[in-house]
């Protein structure tokens, strides 16, 4: 199916326009003017008759969150790179808020869960399911039984495990259906399934082996535990990052795509530089088994509305459609990278009919239309019908990001959403740490003006300042780092990921490559690590975990010793994801 967009309903489209902004010129309606009087300032933008309040502040880098039907706001929160390596907040990652004063403020908050002393990394994806809470937690789905308290004291199942951790996309949000069919994103590893990930002119992978376990949606049960991570559960393909993850009424998955990055930068004779801000498009995607959505041989042109060849695999500069004729196309596309981190299905009752059973999405806010102006930070409402949109997205809230939006200013960024049982619309910032919640207070939402999304064909905007960097960095060698490790026996590949991490130091606090090398080959400090040839131990993985628990106080051939887990405080997973990952080196 192609997006389509008839000369009619483009003309409809203006006149609404026209009369929207019309309409804004007229005195205020008494209920909306009551309601605007009575609401305090959250310093954002709304249509008529919405208001929005803080419900909590400062609670670390909130990411998605869910709430429960007696009204406790759980939010997962994240750590590490994305956020320059900032110190995690104090205690768990996991936060329940609560208000019980009636003001709409959370009084109670309390945290819970893994903690970075205990080596937790906190995480991403979220949700309810018959009477628990399932979070994402480092290579982990796991579950807490709740019991009326706000905060579980008992430990957390392991749904599922080895999830995959390294490259641009270590997140893992996910939805769980009625029946308990648990679908979760695997991000891509890389921008675009180059030789050299973001390099000028890399050559796409051909074909590309990184779709056999990222860029995709998986499917597991939340009613099992202890499920491993493999390829056979993979549901949907080519899909970049579809961060946001959600169900209509129906039971219909939707999910957002995250477009590729830098057409120009890495392509430069065949994009021109505004093509680096207006390329591709987001999207939002109507997912069904065995689907492949085209990343990474295709990406979404939103000025010829429809998919074409990427250029590492052939492309052109958006004329060459080829493979590409046979990906699914998207139900709906946004301006490009604005950074679609969350998606939520309308299904409350308090909102005026215009929004029942339309999507909000959380747009993150982009980094990649520098030098030009930046777009998104905002969260934006788009109508649905069926499998089909009903018209243009509309800006729902916006002033997030203050006066300047750009990812190093921006005051606030949307990243998470969840519908309340009382029908309120949350909202969670993950720069922040602040929790905002909307709800509607009455007022002529038909006569008040609408802001649209920009067209798919507005200009990039006036060139001013430097290229932005991708929040992840720029690591040539993402997509294979360990994608082509082998795994040790009763270990997975998210385990040997993990390590990969611990070895270079970006997580534990303990790398091991100053004295082994970047690549584990060996320095004058400590041996060769991709040798068959093992100087203080026989080889085998619990070898090495019991060499790098213990240490080597007194080593062959070396002058320095090794201290017990390289000198910091190792968890028992890190202890094994090193030994894994170290393993590997010498089994390839």
């Amino acid at each position: 199916m192609q997006l389509t967009t008839s000369l009619g309903a483009l003309a409809l489209i203006l006149a609404t326009a026209s009369l929207s902004s019309r309409a804004a010129e007229r005195p205020a309606q008494p209920a909306a003017a009551a309601a605007e009087s009575s609401c305090p300032d959250a310093g954002l933008k709304l249509p008529a008759g919405f208001c929005a309040t803080v419900f909590a502040d400062d609670i670390g880098h909130a990411r998605h969150l869910v709430v429960t039907p007696n009204g406790i706001v759980y939010v997962n929160t994240w750590s590490g790179s994305y956020y320059g390596d900032q110190p995690p907040h104090p205690g768990g990652f996991l936060v329940a808020l609560k208000s019980t004063t009636g003001d709409g403020k959370a009084n109670v908050i309390q945290r819970f869960g893994a903690t970075a002393e205990a080596g937790g990394r906190g995480g991403t994806g979220i949700a309810l399911y018959r009477g628990a809470l399932y979070v994402e937690e480092a290579d982990r789905i796991e579950r807490y039984a709740l019991s009326g308290g706000m905060v579980v004291a008992s430990r957390p199942e392991i749904i599922v495990s080895g999830l995959p951790l390294t490259g641009d996309h270590p997140m893992h949000p996910f939805a769980i259906a009625a029946d308990g069919a648990l679908y979760v994103d695997l991000g891509s590893a890389t921008n675009s399934c180059q030789e050299g990930n973001r390099q000028l002119e890399s050559g796409g992978i051909k074909p590309c082996t990184e779709l056999e376990t990222r860029g995709g949606i998986w499917r597991y049960s939340a009613d099992k535990t202890g499920q491993k991570f493999s390829a056979a559960e993979r549901y949907a393909t080519g899909i970049r990052n579809g961060e946001g993850i959600a169900f209509d009424a129906s039971g219909a998955l939707y999910a957002t795509q995250h477009g590729r990055d830098q057409l120009h930068q890495n392509w430069p004779k065949l994009y021109q530089p505004e093509e680096e801000a207006t390329q591709p498009a987001e999207e939002l995607l109507r997912l069904e088994q065995g689907a492949d959505y085209g990343w990474p041989e295709c990406y979404f042109d939103a000025v010829r509305n429809k998919r074409v060849l990427a250029p590492e695999y052939g492309g052109d500069g958006g004329r060459a459609v080829g493979v590409c004729a046979a990906k699914r196309a998207p139900v709906a596309a946004f301006p490009a990278h604005w950074a679609p981190n969350a998606l939520a299905i309308y299904t409350g009752r308090n909102f005026p009919e215009h929004y029942r059973n339309g999507a909000f999405i959380a747009f993150h806010g982009s980094w990649d239309r520098a030098p030009y102006p930046q777009g998104g930070y905002n969260v934006v409402f788009q109508p649905l019908s069926g499998a089909a949109t009903a018209a243009r997205c509309e800006v729902f809230a916006d002033g997030f990001a203050g006066p300047l939006k750009e990812p190093g200013s921006a005051e606030y960024r949307p990243s998470g959403l969840a519908v309340a049982a009382d029908s309120a619309l949350y909202i969670s910032d993950d720069q922040r740490g602040r929790i905002y919640r909307v709800d509607y207070r009455g007022g002529d939402v038909n006569g008040a003006a609408v802001t649209y999304c920009p067209p798919a064909d507005a200009p990039a905007g006036s060139a001013s300042g430097a290229a932005e960097r991708p929040p992840e960095g720029v690591h040539a060698d993402a997509g294979n780092a360990t994608a082509v490790l082998p795994v040790p026996p009763g270990s997975s590949l998210g385990t040997v990921q993990l390590g990969y991490e611990v070895f270079h130091g970006t997580a534990g606090g303990a790398p091991c490559t100053g004295c082994h090398g970047t690549n584990g080959e060996g320095t004058p400090l400590g041996p060769d690590l991709t040798s068959r040839t093992h100087l203080w131990s026989d080889g085998s993985y619990a070898g090495i975990s019991k060499v790098i628990r213990d240490g080597v106080p007194q080593p062959k051939r070396y002058r320095s010793p090794m201290p017990a887990m390289g000198g910091a405080q190792l968890t028992n997973e890190q202890v094994a994801a090193v030994a894994a990952y170290v393993w590997a080196l010498s089994h390839r």
